[in-house]
């Protein structure tokens, strides 16, 4: 398999047959496992060979397969998959801090993530310094000797800044700090984020991965000796364990994934380029788009502009309900990554716990609308969009 195209990694990868050869894979709803005797339990609870489960929370065959695919497409050592992107993101900084801990972050950030960030950790006695992670001397300039973890969004949610996540990692590791991202918005597919210098990689699998808007789940993936001694302890007795029946269901999403990233890039990318200089936007923000401040940090990370795009309506709050409400085919949901196209207003929604203050300095105004692009035809996605920018 490592020699391999991902599209045939996300389809075969991790297989796991039972005695019956299915070819689907087999979904394992159960909570526990059978022993031939005492024997038996007492030398699994001391250790579980590959192939050997003790109960669902710690371990699941279907759940395993999920792990051991997407570690493998993104090549990685190992990975846990949680019950959310949340329960991903909050497992893998909780597992590394301790308190007195030092944390460097981005400050654009979506907002459970910023919470965490904010209020969560500090509140357990960790030492919290916000940057904005596209000016690198900021990061310098905030990185000691003591930091422990940095964390950022690849590309930031929703406003789309590009983080030089190799520039990051050496000025990280320069002083011994392990690099933790969410990569959910540039996609296991269009970027090899441990080849730029990610330690930690987390996903919320409900976006892209899913893909159909079905569940719930997350991962995390990094080096075996972080997932296994640091990362599964914490999340194994906390709680945060992936559904059999949701593992099951990201595998099957897994495998149409590479062909509906690309295909919902190219629509993003498509849209975005016929409607940046429209009268009624300030402005069109799209990681490939030439007036993109980090166009040269996107197009060298990767390999598409992604899925997701935001526009600023002029006429600001007003304008941007006007539009969305007379949206026909585009929904409104706070969902990304779904093979239907979404639409939200962060303002109100994803972001409204900031001040007007940090909104304000992330662009988080009352115009911007994000918009997760979707596999109908891009053509009618823009005829859409046209009418309703004329209602605004």
């Amino acid at each position: 398999m490592n020699g391999m195209q991902p599209r045939t990694r996300l389809i075969h990868g991790g297989i796991r047959r039972s005695q019956f050869g299915e070819v689907s894979e087999a979904l394992y709803l159960t909570q526990g496992y059978k022993y031939a005797n005492a024997e038996q339990a007492e030398a699994r609870f001391q250790e579980c060979g590959e192939f050997e489960f003790t109960y669902s929370r710690y371990g699941n065959p279907t759940v395993r397969m999920f792990e051991e695919r997407i570690a493998l497409l993104e090549g990685a050592e190992d990975a846990f998959a949680t019950a959310s992107g949340m329960a991903a993101v909050n497992g893998a900084l909780m597992s590394l801090l301790k308190a007195g801990d030092h944390l460097v972050s981005s400050r654009a950030l979506f907002g459970s993530c910023r919470f965490i960030v904010e209020n969560i950790l500090p509140k357990f006695g960790v030492e919290v310094t916000i940057v904005d992670g596209t000016n690198l001397e900021e990061w310098r300039s905030a990185i000691r000797a003591d930091t422990k973890v940095v964390f950022f969004e690849t590309i930031s949610n929703p406003t789309l800044e590009v983080i030089d996540i190799a520039a990051v990692a050496r000025i990280a590791h320069d002083s011994g700090a392990e690099v933790v991202v969410d990569n959910v918005f540039a996609t296991p597919v269009f970027q090899d984020s441990f080849g730029l210098g990610t330690d930690v990689l987390i996903y919320s699998a409900t976006k892209h991965i899913d893909g159909q808007g079905r569940c719930l789940g997350g991962v995390v993936l990094g080096k075996r000796k972080f997932i296994r001694d640091t990362l599964e302890p914490f999340l194994k007795h906390t709680g945060s364990a992936l559904s059999p029946f949701n593992a099951w269901v990201l595998l099957k999403g897994m495998e149409t994934l590479t062909l509906r990233c690309h295909e919902q890039a190219r629509s993003a990318s498509f849209l975005a380029e016929s409607l940046a200089g429209h009268d009624k936007l300030a402005r069109v923000i799209y990681p490939f788009a030439d007036d993109h401040p980090q166009l040269g940090i996107a197009k060298r990370q990767m390999t598409a502009g992604g899925t997701v795009f935001s526009v600023e309506l002029s006429g600001g709050k007003d304008a941007a309900f006007r539009f969305v409400n007379s949206l026909k085919l585009m929904i409104i949901s706070n969902n990304l990554g779904d093979a239907k196209s979404l639409v939200t207003h962060p303002a109100t929604t994803t972001h409204k716990r900031l001040s007007e203050e940090s909104r304000m300095e992330l662009g988080i105004t009352g115009g911007l609308v994000r918009i997760s692009v979707g596999l109908e035809d891009p053509h009618d996605l823009l005829e859409d969009m046209l009418q309703a920018l004329a209602s605004a």
